[in-house]
């Protein structure tokens, strides 16, 4: 497939020394944000209309992308529904000086096409042509129930007072600075506030510098406003002997009401790390409510439920639990 393909867009730039984060390298949030960019490029040349973010698959970060590299991120469309757009994001990066691409991530990302009243409108449909577009269309079509499972699993459950686990709140004010193309507030701002907010209680937690490793499916629910009231809440919910698995949760409304509405939630996986960069065991978390043990059950059928999906198995050291 060509980078010219009109399912497929390529974006290709330097990182900058403004990209680097808490970690010493890019953070997750960052490549999330481009991530976003590449795939919305990729969703409105298709449609031919503005198209808002619905959902990030799993996504797992390996070697991190460093200040200087040649950074490529293809997003290409893989299947669509009536309105819908599922995009394989592949995040790569290279010495500019030269010498071999290394895969950084990947993932899917849905978008939606919308019309001027915001509601979805059909786009063309994609229809694979060669063996590899119909593996990843496959692939794409393979991933629908295990998303279905995920989301009918986190529809029942709350987050209250009553837990007991290490909790961070950052509330703050959407500013003009995070609108996207359309007015709104870009999925890619979404996710590096996700992962700031995912920083800060896994190393409050852990006492260490800390790093993303995975983000489980982060799902859109309605648009954030510039102007709006957004709060992002990050709990821990259980912990593997190196991995931190925290919720969290993005809310958003108008200053002047009381109430928040749901605007996004996942779930990220933290690992600590030492001096050198290498993750470090962690102190196990022992529920002690009945709600964390209710969110700690939660957060390991999220992790069965994900293991379904292709591809998409965590290290075992990320997984079993710290007392074990």
């Amino acid at each position: 497939m060509s980078e010219n393909a009109p399912n497929a867009v390529t974006l290709r730039f330097l990182a900058a020394p403004t990209d680097v984060g808490h970690s010493g390298s890019v953070d997750a949030g960052t490549v999330l944000e481009w991530v976003d960019k590449a795939a919305y490029a990729a969703a409105v040349g298709w449609a031919k209309s503005y198209c808002v973010t619905a959902y990030v698959g799993n996504i797992h970060f390996a070697d991190p992308v460093n200040s200087g590299d040649m950074v490529e991120v293809k997003a290409t469309i893989v299947y669509t529904g009536r309105s819908s757009m599922h995009i394989r994001t592949v995040v790569s990066s290279s010495d500019p000086k030269g010498g071999p691409a290394t895969m950084r991530s990947q993932c899917i990302v849905i978008f939606v096409a919308v019309g001027a009243d915001g509601k979805p409108i059909a786009v063309p449909e994609f229809e694979p042509g060669t063996p590899a577009e119909i593996e990843q269309r496959d692939d794409a079509l393979a991933r629908i129930k295990v998303r279905e499972a995920i989301v009918q699993a986190m529809s029942g459950q709350e987050y209250t007072d009553a837990g007991t686990a290490e909790r961070v709140v950052l509330r703050f004010m959407a500013a003009p600075t995070d609108v996207n193309w359309g007015g709104k507030v870009h999925g890619g701002i979404v996710m590096k506030w996700i992962d700031e907010a995912a920083y800060v209680c896994a190393s409050r937690y852990c006492g260490k510098d800390t790093v993303a490793v995975f983000s489980g499916g982060v799902r859109f629910y309605r648009p954030l406003l510039i102007g709006d009231v957004v709060e992002v809440e990050a709990r821990l919910v259980y912990t593997g002997t190196k991995g931190m698995h925290i919720a969290v949760h993005v809310r958003s409304g108008d200053p002047k009401g009381r109430e928040l509405n749901l605007t996004t939630y996942c779930l990220t996986v933290m690992v600590a790390r030492d001096e050198t960069g290498t993750s470090v065991p962690i102190p196990p978390w022992v529920p002690v409510s009945a709600e964390d043990k209710r969110l700690q059950a939660h957060a390991r059928e999220l992790l069965e439920i994900r293991g379904r999906a292709p591809g998409n198995r965590l290290p075992n050291h990320l997984l079993a639990a710290g007392n074990g």
